[in-house]
């Protein structure tokens, strides 16, 4: 009886990873899916847009932190249909003065099929030298105009308050990470953490 006890006890420690790897999966997914319809919100004229878009690559919460020297790093997915074809990791550097943590938002929408071949293709995509993103930015009217976006990849870099019009993803490095690896920055939430 103890020798069962003991084969069900080392199953289910050896089932653990895979559970936390889901979990830390979901989660994931689940701010991809509030980082777009945050997006959504703040600019109606997105929509469109991401209807038409052949994939769409959301990174929810881009950090840049540091003085001096800054270094910008974030997770998200790439969806397709919808639905999550792959997770992706995003690293920037940049140098002048900065101070501090910042957080933002990035969605990056490939209109046409051709660029997303290409980008899915890569190993190591790099912003403005595998391809160029054309950041949207406010109009006059203080409103984004998604109709005169003639650009195979549009992104969009967003925080709380709207877009950030003045920030470049030029530098900008792109990676396909594995599922397990989303485990280390969104661990699955427990009963206690829940609010």
């Amino acid at each position: 009886m103890a020798g069962i006890a003991r084969k069900l006890a080392l199953a289910g420690v050896a089932l653990l990873p895979c559970g936390l790897a889901f979990a830390a999966d979901a989660e994931l997914d689940a701010r991809v899916q509030a980082a777009l319809a945050t997006l959504q919100q703040q600019e109606r004229a997105v929509e469109d847009l991401l209807q038409g878009a052949a994939g769409v690559l959301v990174f929810p919460r881009v950090g840049l932190a540091g003085f001096g020297l800054g270094v910008a790093v974030g997770k998200g997915a790439l969806l397709v249909d919808g639905q999550t074809a792959q997770y992706y990791r995003t690293t920037k550097a940049s140098i002048g003065f900065q101070i501090g943590v910042q957080v933002r938002s990035e969605v990056i929408v490939f209109v046409t099929e051709a660029a997303l071949d290409k980008f899915r293709a890569s190993s190591g995509w790099e912003a403005g030298v595998d391809g160029s993103i054309a950041l949207v930015k406010l109009g006059a009217n203080r409103e984004v105009d998604t109709h005169n976006v003639q650009a195979p990849i549009v992104g969009f870099v967003f925080g709380s308050r709207g877009l950030m019009y003045d920030l470049s993803l030029t530098g900008s490095k792109y990676w396909k990470i594995k599922k397990k690896e989303t485990e280390a920055e969104y661990p699955p939430a427990t009963p206690s953490a829940r609010q």
